[in-house]
């Protein structure tokens, strides 16, 4: 019984001291919120370095119908602050088709969460 609830102790406080975890969810997350106009969680997401780029990440897609990704893995690269994601976005301008691959996003950690820093 004892080892059970040193071992129980232990899984908390590693899942506490690791940090957010990857990195990656959150950028999908983001990404996802972004393409549809969800400033609430495209707020909530962002760095402190990014908030006064609120406005202009909302407007990226905001003229475009049909807007969607496609295809969207996300990956950390190592441990670095870095999540390089594969898809891409598909939006229609008018009767043209545009199509905007995804890219590498830089994180950071702001009291304790990750967040999105903008391409990097």
């Amino acid at each position: 019984m004892r080892k059970l609830f040193y071992l129980l102790i232990g899984l908390l406080l590693l899942a506490a001291c690791g940090g957010a975890g990857d990195p990656a969810p959150m950028v999908e997350n983001y990404l996802r919120a972004k393409v549809a106009g969800d400033a609430d969680t495209v707020r909530a997401l962002l760095c402190s370095a990014k908030e006064a780029d609120l406005e202009a990440e909302l407007r990226t897609y905001a003229i475009a119908e049909g807007v969607k990704i496609e295809e969207m893995a996300c990956q950390r690269v190592g441990e670095s602050d870095v999540v390089q994601c594969n898809g891409r976005v598909v939006a229609l301008y008018g009767t043209e088709e545009n199509i905007f691959p995804l890219a590498s996003y830089r994180v950071v950690q702001e009291d304790g969460e990750w967040k999105y820093c903008g391409e990097g």
